[in-house]
């Protein structure tokens, strides 16, 4: 009888899929295995996990009870990290790019 060679230990190359219908299709199957294991996260461990998502074609996907808490939590941290090391605590793009995402979010959820 013949073995088989598995490809258990290599690693694939990450590139790009070129097939619009095969990398939607990929996208749906990772969001919702990555979607599983920060739920997972999230209840073994009392962690508070925020997945937010934009696919190809442009809709946004989040997994969490409230991205909006998490959000504000972490900057809240990030802040007080600054504060209690004496630095001048200026907007820099990390904390502009999470205002512009919390004002989006909060933009899709009065819709």
């Amino acid at each position: 009888m013949k073995s088989r060679k598995s490809r258990g230990g290599q690693k694939n190359e990450m590139k790009l899929i070129e097939f619009k219908v095969a990398r939607s299709v990929t996208f749906l199957k990772r969001k919702r295995s990555l979607f599983k294991k920060a739920s997972e996260l999230s209840n073994l461990t009392g962690a508070y996990v925020g997945v937010l998502l934009f696919s190809p074609s442009g809709k946004l996907s989040y997994g969490s009870m409230s991205i909006e808490k998490i959000t504000y939590k972490f900057l809240e941290l990030k802040l007080d990290e600054c504060q209690h090391d004496h630095v001048d605590v200026g907007k820099s793009n990390v904390f502009e790019a999470f205002e512009d995402l919390r004002k989006e979010l909060q933009e899709l959820n009065e819709k």
